[in-house]
């Protein structure tokens, strides 16, 4: 019976709605928070940086978001959230946020920024022509998240639950499972650099790479052992937000990367196949151990090698983890061609509210 507690977890980069929470507040607790209800809307100012949502639920939230009420008589809540969610708003938030590692938001800041606002039923009509072309994208993301559900059934089937361990596996640590583990390099990057440089931004929060915004650094000889990754490596975010801390991704290129001082390298041994831990540590019961083991610092949150390696897990048969490694990337493989598919209907979506917001929409020819 108590308050829904919203947390970054509760939302996606798909969702336009939040409809419902994972976890709840005691009632007490409405007196440290603010209280959110539907028709509100909610920015993100860490992790999906700007990124706006709309309530379709009563809550909390904590000082990770911001809310806004619109007029409902000067502005379609649609259009209203389009126009939030667009480069055009997320290029001037960018320009005006402050802090070095992570950009925050505040009210002062989005409040000062200036908007257009076109008469209200010329922001209806943009809104549906904008739902029309997001359906197409929700559809191809609904794929995506049905085979990331598929990953997660997997690891269940083939392992069972990490807590009450049916299968009966040996337990054990992370350090029973890797042959070395190494913190990334404290240079900064370079205009002439080599190497892409592979910072926390290049790992999401589900646990894939990223590529879109990569630096640059080179290495001397000597450093190229320590800091260079190659192909199975895991990549952990030490430092971090408390909500992002622990984020883990996967590295399966072939080309030379270096990473920066915020990741850790883990390499495994002959025990071990790297997407089983990679999947463990992306699983809900995986989060939930991270979430619970990191300390904050002036707004920062941090889990260090040892405590990495330090974490509980299960030890099922290598040739286990091996057929595991088999099956999740044949969902890897099928998701990649629905990843495809989502980027052309991002592409179509996106060419759309470029013109929504230059008033190329609803023009009527002359």
């Amino acid at each position: 019976d108590g308050l829904n507690w919203i947390s970054i977890k509760d939302a996606s980069n798909s969702d336009k709605y939040i409809t419902k929470t994972k976890q709840k507040i005691r009632k007490e607790g409405l007196i440290k928070s603010r209280l959110v209800k539907p028709g509100d809307f909610l920015l993100t100012n860490s992790m999906s940086f700007g990124r706006p949502y709309i309530m379709k639920t009563t809550g909390c939230i904590h000082d990770g978001w911001l809310v806004l009420s619109s007029d409902p008589e000067r502005v379609n809540q649609d259009y209203f959230y389009y126009l939030l969610g667009s480069d055009l708003l997320h290029h001037k938030f960018s320009r005006l946020a402050a802090g070095a590692v992570v950009k925050n938001l505040n009210i002062d800041l989005v409040k000062g920024v200036t908007i257009s606002l076109p008469p209200l039923p010329e922001q209806t009509k943009i809104a549906e022509i904008l739902d029309a072309a997001d359906s197409l994208r929700q559809k191809d993301q609904q794929l995506i998240d049905h085979y990331n559900t598929l990953s997660q059934s997997l690891f269940l089937d083939m392992f069972g639950d990490p807590v009450t361990n049916p299968m009966g596996w040996d337990r054990g640590t992370i350090r029973d499972l890797v042959s070395t583990v190494n913190y990334g390099t404290s240079s900064k990057a370079q205009d002439d650099g080599i190497y892409p440089y592979l910072r926390m931004n290049n790992v999401t929060y589900e646990g894939y790479m990223n590529f879109d915004s990569l630096k640059y650094i080179s290495l001397e000889e000597k450093d190229k052992e320590k800091y260079l990754v190659k192909k199975g490596d895991i990549l952990f975010n030490r430092t971090n937000s408390k909500e992002l801390v622990g984020k883990t991704g996967l590295f399966n290129e072939d080309s030379d990367m270096v990473i920066a001082g915020y990741l850790i390298r883990v390499r495994t041994n002959n025990k071990a196949n790297p997407y089983y831990i990679w999947r463990y540590l992306n699983s809900d019961h995986g989060k939930l151990v991270l979430s619970h083991m990191c300390k904050s610092i002036v707004g920062m949150a941090n889990i260090n090698a040892q405590e990495l390696q330090n974490i509980k897990l299960l030890l099922p048969p290598v040739e286990l983890q091996n057929k595991f490694s088999e099956r999740i990337q044949a969902i890897e493989k099928q998701k990649q061609q629905a990843q495809t598919s989502l980027q052309k209907s991002e592409d179509l979506f996106n060419s759309l509210l470029q013109k929504a917001f230059k008033g190329e929409l609803t023009h009527k020819k002359t």
